[in-house]
């Protein structure tokens, strides 16, 4: 039989081993804090370096050619300001993102229950999936005139443009998602006796998530895509033909400043995909992606 005073010291072992077992982990994460805080301030000063470099070789080599022919960015940064304070570039602007908002916001809705209900019934897997690979397949570009004869040349034709270019890739996407969940895990919903819509929700769509916002990230751009095309090939309107517009009288500061402000917007609306990612799915964050 042990004594008080082994057992008390036995006691005050093992307070002290879970004392220093908590000190280490609490330094653990301290180091891990501060290491990603460092890499976040890295990455920021190697954005900014890319970034001095990329414009830096741009204005001295764009200073070389011909005014007529190209714009360095101090020309183009002039011409924005213009642009803006005049208004004209959100006179073009305005009816091209109210085209991007319909045919996203369709496509995005369409896209991922086709995705669900595709994955989750072979039936109907079998009897249409492969018109989604010849459509997918088939280039948007061919289809516009008929679109035209269909839907004219007012902003419905451009929506269905647009949401042709950003349907397929959610739709696969999320059909992909959600056929690469993991057998155990669904088989382990089953064991807890999870209802079909309980076992999807907990289960299936989290598992899911991060292939439909890569679906939804690569439908944006080419969503962006399809906007300039519509606009390009179906109405003498918007930000598309602001751009043909001043590239035909050679205004190639002009010029510059639609495109910009396409690459800024796609820019702004993948980092918030990113935030709502992060909000709906937090354990898709790590230190590599942010």
């Amino acid at each position: 039989m042990a004594s008080p005073s082994i057992d008390s010291t036995r006691v005050i072992g093992d307070a002290s081993a879970l004392a220093e077992e908590q000190a280490d982990r609490v330094k653990a994460a301290g180091a891990a804090d501060k290491k990603r805080r460092a890499r976040r301030w890295t990455g920021a000063l190697v954005r900014i370096a890319s970034l001095v470099t990329f414009l830096s070789i741009w204005e001295f080599g764009g200073g070389m050619l011909d005014p007529s022919l190209f714009a360095t960015p101090s020309r183009v940064a002039v011409a924005s300001v213009g642009m803006i304070a005049s208004g004209e570039l959100w006179q073009y602007l305005a009816p091209s993102l109210l085209v991007m908002l319909y045919g996203f916001s369709i496509a995005v809705v369409v896209g991922i229950l086709l995705g669900l209900l595709l994955a989750r019934y072979w039936v109907l897997d079998t009897a249409t999936g492969f018109y989604i690979t010849f459509l997918y397949s088939t280039p948007m570009v061919a289809l516009i005139p008929l679109i035209v004869i269909w839907a004219g040349h007012d902003n419905a034709a451009k929506t269905v443009v647009l949401f042709l270019f950003a349907f397929f890739p959610i739709v696969i996407n999320t059909y992909q998602g959600v056929k690469n969940v993991s057998p155990e895990l669904v088989e382990v919903g089953r064991a807890f006796r999870c209802s079909e819509g309980a076992l999807w929700r907990h289960v299936v769509l989290p598992a899911a998530l991060p292939f439909v916002v890569t679906g939804l990230r690569l439908a944006l751009g080419r969503g962006l895509i399809g906007m300039v095309t519509a606009d390009l090939y179906m109405a003498i309107s918007g930000i598309g033909y602001l751009i043909v517009r001043t590239a035909s009288t050679y205004q190639m500061d002009k010029m510059f400043v639609p495109i910009v402000t396409l690459g800024l917007l796609g820019l702004v609306l993948n980092w918030l995909l990113r935030l709502v990612e992060i909000w709906v799915a937090p354990w898709t964050r790590t230190g590599t992606r942010d």
